[in-house]
């Protein structure tokens, strides 16, 4: 990661010149293509998808979005794409909106939420009741649009979210309760029906967040599988956030956030006349945005078609049945709850017993994780948090089919070389002074101080093995926890 920013030239360049310095950026990254990298990428391994999305999105590169009057064919592509969701998703009468990703939908259905129970209930303090394994976003929307997050611990052997307690939770000021289908970090899906019940018994409106399954886990039932309803076709559920750019194989950022009806999604928009210039009215976030992306998504949902999406749902199921095999044939390894197909978390423990005969080791968990990356392949290292155990995630696609066999031989290489490793510690003392450091009033030069002793120095960049920065993070509280994440990555976006 270079350390200092280029400046824009006097002259300009050449387009080689140009493409050939993103092509050598480009090199650093983690390959999203080739089925190594397992998060963050989606890759349907279709010939010609690529391609097909780039020519689209070229085709509308220039296309505003902001207005579907002056560029009607925003609205036809939009129509066509959310029309898709909802026949797979939605119930009579269903409506929603394209958006930038995960993040956005959710976003826009927690403001949907809160202004409902505003006008609808009367509520002025309004609550977002969550199982404590839903996406970060929910707490980004809630810190953004002035919600108190109300956090239920969840079933700290399934994985699942609690439906009793979440009931429980509920009070005249919740606008919103959260569902997963399934969460992200352990890949479980809620008990949907039970939560939306409860929801709705109290006259509350029920999100599942379907951003990473909404695409993949009708595909997975049309082919077979047993998948239990999740959907707007679940009474009680009100909303529905569903990423395009994840199993719909689109380019980022492609997502769709979907109501029950249009009178509750009429509570998303923004509309404004109080001022001199044109009048507004946003569906979304975003004013201005491409239309790039929208004709990209419509463009590869059109390509792989119905029947192409079930046949790609069904060899990630069979990669996942063989990945799943594997990781509880390797002794000290323990999979995380019954993941549908699709997304795996694995922990590392003590012994050596087929499927982990012991506690989890977070040790031995981050030191397999710098091992597997020294071998080419990323594992998504997630911390320890309320009780649930530190552990690697999985995201497989289609082009991680073929990779399973050699993925699993690795593992067992590098969880014997990681155990040849000295065990990861800190320092007590350093624990101990870090409970009692307050965020909040920390300095400049405190923070620094602090990062630099955890291996995130002021260069922007990350040590080769992060183990020892991960242990350290996973001890610290977590409001310090926070503040030095921003910290960090505002050391990475700097001029």
């Amino acid at each position: 990661m270079p350390t200092e920013p280029t400046r824009a030239p006097g002259a300009g360049q050449s387009a080689d010149a140009i493409l050939a310095e993103l092509r050598g950026l480009r090199a650093a990254d983690a390959p999203t293509r080739g089925g190594r990298t397992f998060a963050y990428v989606y890759d349907a391994a279709l010939d010609g998808l690529d391609e097909l999305a780039a020519a689209a999105y070229t085709a509308f590169a220039t296309v505003n979005g902001l207005d579907p009057t002056v560029f009607p064919s925003v609205a036809r592509l939009e129509n066509d794409v959310v029309g898709a969701v909802a026949s797979l998703l939605g119930a009579p009468g269903a409506q929603g909106t394209f958006t930038s990703g995960g993040t956005e939908s959710i976003l826009l259905a927690v403001k949907t939420a809160r202004d409902h129970a505003r006008a609808e209930r009367g509520v002025r303090a309004p609550e977002l009741v969550l199982p404590s394994t839903a996406h970060a976003a929910f707490h980004k929307a809630a810190h953004y649009l002035g919600l108190e997050t109300v956090v239920v611990p969840v079933d700290p052997l399934t994985f699942r979210a609690d439906a009793a307690a979440i009931a429980a939770a509920i009070t005249d000021d919740t606008a919103l309760v959260v569902a997963s289908a399934p969460s992200y970090a352990h890949g479980v899906i809620d008990p949907v029906a039970a939560i939306a019940a409860a929801a709705a018994a109290r006259g509350v409106l029920c999100h599942v967040d379907a951003c990473i399954g909404g695409w993949l886990l009708p595909h997975l039932r049309r082919a077979g599988r047993a998948i239990e309803p999740f959907d707007l076709s679940v009474p009680g559920v009100t909303s529905l956030s569903v990423d395009l750019h994840k199993y719909g194989y689109a380019d980022k950022g492609a997502s769709v956030v979907l109501y029950r009806d249009a009178g509750l999604r009429r509570h998303q928009y923004f509309a404004h006349a109080g001022w001199p210039g044109y009048p507004v009215v946003n569906p979304t976030v975003q004013g201005t945005k491409p239309g790039g992306l929208l004709a990209q998504a419509w463009a590869v949902l059109r390509y792989v078609g119905d029947d192409g999406y079930t046949v790609l749902a069904e060899r990630i199921a069979g990669a996942s049945d063989r990945l799943l095999e594997g990781l509880r044939a390797i002794g000290g390894l323990r999979v995380l709850g019954e993941p549908v197909p699709g997304l795996v978390a694995v922990t590392a423990v003590g012994g050596t017993g087929a499927d982990g005969g012991g506690e989890p080791d977070p040790s031995l968990l981050l030191h397999l994780a710098d091992e597997m990356r020294e071998r080419g392949w990323y594992l998504q290292p997630q911390l320890s948090f309320d009780g649930l155990p530190p552990n690697l995630h999985l995201t497989l696609t289609p082009a991680t089919a073929d990779r399973v066999d050699a993925l699993l031989a690795d593992l067992r290489a590098a969880l014997g070389s990681a155990r040849a490793l000295p065990p990861v510690s800190v320092d007590p003392g350093l624990a101990e002074l870090a409970a009692g450091l307050d965020p909040d009033t920390l300095g400049p030069d405190e923070v620094a101080a602090v990062l630099a002793f955890a291996g995130l120095g002021g260069d922007g960049g990350l040590p080769a093995r992060t183990a020892p920065v991960l242990a350290l993070l996973d001890a610290l509280p977590r409001a310090l926890k926070e503040r030095l994440l921003t910290e960090f990555i505002g050391s990475v976006f700097r001029v």
